[in-house]
């Protein structure tokens, strides 16, 4: 799987198979048990792939795998590549903080332009904020190159496991 390299920030995929999803699950919490190089969790129809801690730096990613099926239609294993969930929340909250000053900025611009008052200040933060969110985007994609390689050793590890019950 080649990933893109466009705006997703956080790669996905879908496979169908023909083998009960419980096979499946249960493949990956047997290998996750003995495995050195990999943590794996399942939480109901979901496991979660990530490399062991001692390894990891701040743009470790993490596979999300969701295996279900669907009355007689085949096993679907969605997939989600991404950094960790703590990472992902802050980088979503600096976005999040930097949109509403940018709106918050935009409202004063527009009150200002109206009373005729000058608008150099929030025309400025405006500016400003874009420039920011620019950097927070330089650093989501600096972020994935950075987890690249790791990514191709968790596509891997799934397809390993994938190969042992096929």
């Amino acid at each position: 799987m080649e990933l893109p390299n466009d705006i997703v920030l956080r790669p996905r995929f879908t496979l169908e198979y023909t083998v009960l999803p419980e096979t499946i699950l249960r493949a990956y919490e047997d290998v996750g048990a003995v495995s050195k190089d990999f943590i794996v969790h399942r939480a109901d129809d979901h496991i979660f792939i990530s490399i062991p801690k001692n390894e990891q730096h701040f743009w470790s990613p993490q596979l999300h795998l969701e295996i279900y099926k669907i009355d007689s239609q085949p096993t679907v294993i969605k997939g989600l590549y991404g950094p960790s969930p703590t990472v992902w929340t802050l980088f979503m909250f600096f976005h999040f903080v930097v949109f509403i000053l940018f709106m918050a900025s935009a409202v004063w611009l527009y009150t200002n332009i109206t009373l005729t008052l000058s608008y150099i200040f929030p025309l400025l933060g405006m500016i400003l904020l874009f420039l920011i969110w620019i950097g927070l985007y330089i650093a989501g994609r600096i972020g994935k190159k950075t987890g690249r390689t790791e990514m191709y050793r968790l596509q891997s590890f799934m397809y390993s496991v994938l190969k042992k019950v096929l």
